[in-house]
């Protein structure tokens, strides 16, 4: 079977999940309604939690990044100096 048939499967079982879940709640609907702002609300706020971390966590891993490639550049610009005069050294051009 098509996995792409079973996803689409479960979401549309869970959506009728939901929805015969409403219909047959033992709350009266301002309840129901309430319970349902709230959740969403409370999964908002968790999707808010979990972008802010993610973001905090590349802008670290962006300055580590910066770090290295600052820190290679800063050492090969060094061995290329060391490397030319050494050459120059060996070709007799330095007194």
């Amino acid at each position: 079977m098509d996995s792409g048939k079973i996803v689409t499967g479960i979401i549309a079982g869970a959506a009728m999940g939901v929805l015969f879940g409403i219909l047959f709640a033992p709350d009266k609907g301002s309840k129901t309604r309430h319970k349902i702002s709230k959740g969403s609300n409370d999964a908002l706020d968790d999707l808010k939690s979990n972008f802010d971390d993610l973001l905090h966590s590349l802008n670290e891993r962006l300055k580590t990044a910066r770090e290295e490639v600052v820190n290679f550049y800063e050492k090969g610009k060094e061995d290329v100096k060391d490397g030319v005069t050494k050459a120059k050294n060996e070709l007799g051009q330095n007194p």
